[in-house]
């Protein structure tokens, strides 16, 4: 009888301490979760305000052989209050491809909206959501990566640790993707702790193996509260193809409106 009592007991004590630990580590996810989110959070709310910006870049395309090609291009953005922004991308050289461009409404609550206008046939073609992890014009960014930066396009956040990156110390998050047809399974994103500046991304495809790593670099800062980073680097591991992005101009608050940002826009840029 006291030997059954003892058992009963004993039983009630592992059952209580596997409670006790399934608590503690359900509390360390949700606490977790929670930081990842506030860090991202305090990145995205450190930029707000910009208003508009256009942006003169050199995009350098690397194979795996070396080899280099070399194109010209324009972004201009829209901050939208309460929605994410809106980004107009041109090409003015090389003369094969000059006008060609790309119009990203990015939204919060839904999938992005894309269009691209090809100037060879004069057409404007909507991107549906199972080509936005496609390469955009043979480059190592895929349409998905061509859209601002919103909170609520990731379905969680878990912050992993902090760690030096250079001469600094970052915060490592990680997030997937609320898009189903997104071509990432998860996204590791280093953040440093002194700006809450993006520094690099580690991009992993649908079968979980590392896919993509874009770094950011040379940052400068604007009007006292903007960073921008003048080079940007995307590196495909599988592939082993770079698509180097160099800024080379970028202007604030130049009143550009929705009209700069409709469709009839897209042909205008040629």
């Amino acid at each position: 009888m006291k030997k059954s009592l003892m058992k009963r007991m004993s039983i009630k004590i592992s059952l209580l301490a596997s409670l006790s630990i399934l608590a503690a580590s359900s509390f360390y996810t949700l606490a977790a979760d929670e930081r990842g989110r506030e860090i991202i959070e305090e990145s995205i709310a450190r930029d707000n305000g910009f208003g508009d910006t256009v942006s003169e870049l050199k995009m350098t395309l690397k194979n795996a052989e070396g080899q280099e090609s070399h194109r010209y291009l324009k972004i201009n953005t829209l901050e939208v209050a309460g929605e994410g922004d809106k980004l107009l991308t041109y090409f003015d050289e090389p003369r094969d491809i000059k006008g060609t461009a790309l119009l990203t409404f990015t939204h919060l609550d839904r999938d992005d909206d894309q269009w691209v206008y090809l100037p060879a046939t004069h057409r404007v073609k909507r991107i549906s959501s199972s080509n936005k992890s496609g390469p955009f014009m043979g480059s190592e960014f895929a349409y998905e990566d061509l859209a601002s930066e919103e909170i609520e396009k990731y379905t969680s956040y878990q912050f992993l640790r902090e760690e030096p990156c250079g001469e600094q110390t970052c915060f490592v998050v990680e997030r997937k993707p609320v898009d189903k047809e997104s071509g990432y399974a998860r996204q590791i994103v280093w953040i440093d702790r002194q700006h809450y500046r993006f520094i690099k991304i580690d991009y992993y495809d649908r079968r979980n193996a590392l896919l993509k790593t874009r770094d950011f670099a040379e940052y400068q800062l604007y009007m006292d509260k903007f960073w921008r980073s003048l080079e940007i680097t995307m590196t495909n591991h599988q592939s082993k193809k770079v698509t180097k992005l160099l800024v080379r101009n970028i202007q604030f608050q130049l009143g550009l409106t929705d009209r700069d940002f409709d469709l009839t826009a897209l042909k205008r840029t040629r």
